[in-house]
C-alpha cells in the first residue's frame, strides 16, 4: 500500500491510479499495457509511469516494472498485428469506431506506414495514437512479421526504458514530461498532415503553374 507520508509527493496526474496499483500491482501494469497496445482506450502509458514512480517510493521493483512492461507492450502489439493481418481492413473498419479508429484515420496511418516501414513501428511508441494502432496497421499493410517483431521490440525497449526512468527519477516533474509528450505528439500529427497537404494539394498546383508559365 502507498504510504500516507508519500501522498504529497504523488503527481496529481497519476494519483487516481494508486488504488489500482495498490490492489493489482504488476498485474495492472501488464493488463493495461497489453490492452492499450492493440487499440483499447485504457491508460497504459500512465500506469507504466505510475508503476515506475511507485518503484521509486519502494512499493514496486523497478526491474520487474521494466520487464513486465516490455513483455506486455510487445505481446499487445502482436495481438494488434494478428488482428490487422488476419482480419484486414473490413474487420477494422467495422469495429474501429468503438476505439475511435475512423476510415480516414486508418487511411492516413496506413499510408504513412507503407512509406516508412519498420522505423515507424519503433518510433510510433512515442506518438500517442500511433502507439495504440501500430500493430494493427502494420498487419493491414502486410508487413512481414519478422521485420515487425524486430522493430516492435526495439521500440518497446526504448519506450518502456525511457518512461520507466522518467517515472522512477522524475518525481514531481512527471506532469511536465507528459505535457511535453502531448505537445510532441500533436506536433508530429500536424507535420504529417502538413506533408500530406503539400504533396497532394500544394505541390500539384505549383507544378501546374510552372507548366503554364
Amino acid at each position: 500500500m502507498i504510504q500516507a507520508h508519500h501522498a504529497q509527493q504523488i503527481p496529481t496526474i497519476i494519483q487516481s491510479l494508486a488504488p489500482t496499483i495498490d490492489h493489482y500491482g504488476y498485474f495492472a501494469l501488464a493488463g493495461l499495457l497489453f490492452l492499450e497496445d492493440f487499440g483499447i482506450l485504457v491508460p497504459g502509458e500512465t500506469v507504466l509511469i505510475a508503476s515506475a514512480f511507485y518503484a521509486g517510493l519502494g512499493q514496486l521493483n523497478i526491474f520487474l516494472v521494466i520487464i513486465v512492461g516490455f513483455a506486455a507492450a510487445v505481446l499487445g502489439d502482436n495481438v494488434g498485428f494478428l488482428i490487422g493481418d488476419y482480419g484486414g481492413r473490413p474487420l477494422v473498419e467495422r469495429w474501429g469506431r468503438y476505439v475511435r479508429l475512423s476510415k480516414e484515420r486508418l487511411d492516413k496511418a496506413e499510408h504513412y506506414f507503407n512509406r516508412h516501414g519498420g522505423k515507424i513501428v519503433a518510433a510510433a511508441r512515442f506518438i500517442d495514437g500511433l502507439r495504440q494502432l501500430n500493430g494493427i496497421i502494420a498487419g493491414i499493410s502486410e508487413m512481414r512479421w519478422p521485420k515487425f517483431i524486430t522493430f516492435n521490440m526495439i521500440g518497446a525497449a526504448l519506450w518502456v526504458g525511457f518512461w520507466s526512468l522518467i517515472g522512477y527519477y522524475g518525481g514531481s516533474h512527471i506532469s511536465a514530461f507528459l505535457k511535453a509528450e502531448l505537445y510532441f505528439s500533436l506536433g508530429v500529427v500536424l507535420l504529417i498532415i502538413g506533408r500530406m497537404v503539400y504533396r497532394r494539394v500544394i505541390k500539384p498546383r505549383l507544378k501546374d503553374k510552372a507548366h503554364l508559365s
